[in-house]
């Protein structure tokens, strides 16, 4: 379980998250949504360890976070951050030499059903191959915990989609947590179990898809865009 109890953190004068106060549990895929500057990005890095937070707690299984961390969750930030020439299996390799919980067999599975080569150049790759390779590395940690910020952003529908069917198959929800902030909403609202919806770095809501769709009538996405217009999601 991660619990988030005030967390505050900002960058100069920005204020990146406000107050934020959230329980996500075990076994869930979690989405976390709104606008650009709305905290997504800051969120992820502040759970996993990479951002300090300036004040509040953050406990992963009972225990504050720290950069420690990256032990036991697998980070997959938006920025591409492998030397570019690497090839994909040399990637896999320094994962192995980086995380004691590594399972190149897994990495390299997830590989093969996104039909990325394992000879492939990460420079010579097309985003949409380059995104495959990422999320192949990244579920191929036998982590607890998954974080991904904007899997999708910038993919074609048909790559979305492989991505969404791999995340599926290669987590195991008896004993993991994925969490990943996105815009592409409508293309992974099938996947979710959560949503967090922020905007200027505070909850507006944090529901259940099921809830939303029995409660409102609406998808996610009509429910998410009422709810940052109005300033609140019910």
């Amino acid at each position: 379980m991660i619990e988030l109890n005030n967390v505050k953190k900002s960058y100069g004068s920005t204020k990146a998250l406000q107050c934020v106060s959230l329980t996500l549990e075990t076994g869930k895929i979690i989405g976390i949504a709104g606008e650009n500057g709305s905290g997504k990005s800051t969120l992820l890095k502040s759970l996993a360890g990479v951002s300090p937070i300036d004040s509040g707690s953050i406990l992963i299984d009972g225990k504050p976070v720290s950069r420690k961390d990256a032990e036991r969750i697998a980070y997959l930030p938006d920025a591409d951050m492998f030397y570019p020439y690497f090839t994909v299996g040399q990637m896999f390799a320094y994962y192995r030499s980086q995380f004691a919980d590594f399972n190149e067999v897994k990495a390299k599975e997830v590989l093969d059903f996104l039909e990325v080569p394992l000879s492939s150049k990460m420079k010579t790759l097309s985003k949409g191959m380059r995104g495959r390779a990422k999320m192949a590395a990244t579920l191929g940690r036998e982590s607890r915990y998954y974080l991904m910020d904007e899997p999708f952003s910038g993919l074609d529908p048909m790559v979305r989609g492989d991505l969404v069917k791999g995340l599926l198959r290669f987590t195991d929800l008896e004993r993991q947590t994925l969490i990943l902030s996105t815009h592409e909403i409508r293309e992974v609202e099938t996947l979710l179990d959560e949503l967090v919806l922020l905007k200027g770095g505070n909850v507006l809501a944090h529901r259940q898809l099921d809830d939303i769709r029995d409660e409102t009538g609406q998808d996610t996405v009509e429910w998410m865009t009422k709810g940052t217009k109005a300033g609140a999601a019910g």
